[in-house]
Formats: C-alpha cells, sequence, structure tokens
C-alpha cells in the first residue's frame, strides 16, 4: 500500500500519453514506460497498419512496444487482408518484426529487476540476463539459436507477436526466424551464436538496432521490397534477400510475370538455389565495399 501511495505521489504531475504509464525508477524518479497490462476492455478498432486490436490500449501498447506510429484507422474490425500475397510471398522476420520481439523481451527483463533493499541486494538488467544466460546455456558459454528460442519461449505470453499469417506452424516459424535475426543484430564474430557480451549488447534497452537494406544490381533496396525470380517472390527482409521454393514448370507464374518476356524455360530447383545465392552473395559483396574506406 505504501509503494501504491509513493508511486501516486511521484506520478501525480506525469502525463506519459497514450500506451504509456508512469512508474517510479530505482532512484525513486517518474519515469514513463509502455502500458504493462491493459484492462480486458474489448472494443475493437482497426489499426493504420492493418490489425484489429481488442481496445485503444492495446492499440496504443503496441505502438509503444514496437516504436511505430499507428493510428487508428476505424472502429471496429479491420477489413480481412486479402490472402493471394501471403500465399505467394515467403514467412519472414521484418525489421519491425524484429524489432517487436526484442521490445517485448527487455520489456519482460526489466520487470524482473529489483532495487536494492534496505537490508538486501537487488538485481540489475545485467544480473537478470545473467541468470536466464546461465540456465539456457547448455556449457560452451554461448547461445545458439535453438537455446535463444527456448529462453524467449520461456516467457509465452509476453513475447506473443502479432502476425499476419494465419497458421500457427507458420507463427512459430516467424519467432525463429525473429531469433536469428537477433543472432545476427549482435554477433561479432559471425558465428551464429552468441556469448554473454553480445547477448547483453542485443538486448540493452538504450542500443537502437540499425535499419539493414538490400542491394541488388548496384541498387538498394528498403526492408519489405519485393522483386520476382521465375514463379518465385523474393522479399528483402531484415537486409537479406528471402525467396519461396516453388520449381517453376510454366503454370504457377505470379501475375506480375505474366507481362514479362515469353520465356516458359523451366527453372529446376538447384537452378533456383543457386540464383538465390546469387542474390545473397550480391548483397555480401555490397556490405564489404561499404566497410572498404574509398581513397581520396
Amino acid at each position: 500500500m505504501q509503494e501504491l501511495r509513493s508511486k501516486s505521489k511521484v506520478c501525480a504531475n506525469v502525463f506519459c500519453g497514450a500506451g504509456r504509464e508512469c512508474s517510479v525508477t530505482e532512484n525513486g524518479h517518474p519515469a514513463c514506460l509502455c502500458v504493462e497490462e491493459c484492462r480486458p476492455h474489448k472494443r475493437e478498432v482497426c489499426g493504420s497498419n492493418g490489425k484489429t486490436y481488442h481496445n485503444h490500449c492495446e492499440l496504443h501498447r503496441d505502438a509503444c512496444l514496437t516504436g511505430i506510429k499507428i493510428q487508428i484507422a476505424h472502429d471496429g474490425h479491420c477489413e480481412e487482408k486479402k490472402m493471394e500475397k501471403l500465399i505467394n510471398s515467403p514467412v519472414v522476420c521484418y525489421l519491425a518484426d524484429r524489432n517487436e520481439l526484442r521490445n517485448r523481451v527487455i520489456e519482460w527483463l526489466q520487470s524482473e529487476v529489483v532495487p536494492d533493499g534496505w537490508f538486501s541486494k537487488g538485481s540489475n538488467f545485467s544480473d537478470v540476463l545473467l541468470k536466464y544466460f546461465q540456465n539456457y546455456d547448455n556449457g560452451d558459454a554461448q547461445l545458439d539459436s535453438a537455446e535463444l528460442l527456448r529462453f524467449i519461449q520461456h516467457n509465452e505470453t509476453g513475447v506473443k507477436m502479432s502476425s499476419p499469417y494465419g497458421e500457427e506452424e507458420n507463427n512459430r516459424l516467424l519467432r525463429s526466424l525473429c531469433v536469428d535475426a537477433l543472432i545476427e543484430l549482435s554477433d561479432e564474430n559471425a558465428d551464429w551464436k552468441l556469448s554473454f557480451d553480445e547477448f547483453l549488447n542485443c538486448l540493452r534497452p538504450g542500443f537502437n538496432p540499425p535499419d539493414k537494406k538490400c542491394a541488388l544490381e548496384d541498387e538498394t533496396y528498403e526492408d519489405g521490397a519485393e522483386t520476382q525470380m521465375e514463379c518465385n517472390r523474393c522479399v528483402c527482409a531484415c537486409g537479406n534477400w528471402v525467396c519461396t521454393a516453388v520449381v517453376c514448370d510454366g503454370s504457377n507464374k505470379l501475375p506480375a510475370l505474366e507481362e514479362m518476356e515469353g520465356n516458359d524455360q523451366e527453372m529446376t530447383e538447384e537452378e533456383w538455389t543457386r540464383r538465390v545465392a546469387e542474390l545473397n552473395k550480391h548483397q555480401e559483396s555490397v556490405e564489404k565495399m561499404k566497410m572498404v574506406p574509398s581513397e581520396v
């Protein structure tokens, strides 16, 4: 009760805005954080991102967690999206998905920080991370993608992601892909494993993840950009081209390809794999060129 009165007093004149609430820091100062949990009030609204939310609070909370500006498009359920594009597109983790998952994990971890008491030592953010790192590490002092995924799934409710994919299997795949994107974010030695320092850097609240772009034919493409190869659709996601894996037989071309030159030559699975590898090899070459300082 004393804690509630203290919070009420400290936050008395603090306005945090929609989706945020006032909280008291370890030093006793007010701080605006994303709303931890909305009241179970159902009055559906449609967001400008095409997602339906149970109420206004859920929409503003999602905007706060993801760092994306989401406005209310209208009251009620959003119109169902056409699934054709989703069916023809690969399941990918976009930058927004990666950042959403990261923000949800950070918020969950921050809720477990315990300030020092009069006669007891609390735990800071690094202490909480170290505890989980040791719990899920198999003994090699590194977390691979499977171990990091188990860590994240430890709090299934706290890291539940909003996804356009209807099937639960695709939603699980999305989370797995976003775990890989998190590893890539701070994997300094490119071994696809995170040491504790890399793990700490990945989830450090003050760290702003960079926006990565894809390269193709001397041009750069924003996250979410698309291109086509035969009957397959390729999407730029977190700096990499990701393509569907359909073996083209001439009858399953994407609509946009019907307008292109009439080359009905089949592409074998081996040829398709080679084409995707060429896309990403070109991407790697462009990234390396950016790292080499130009001569004056």
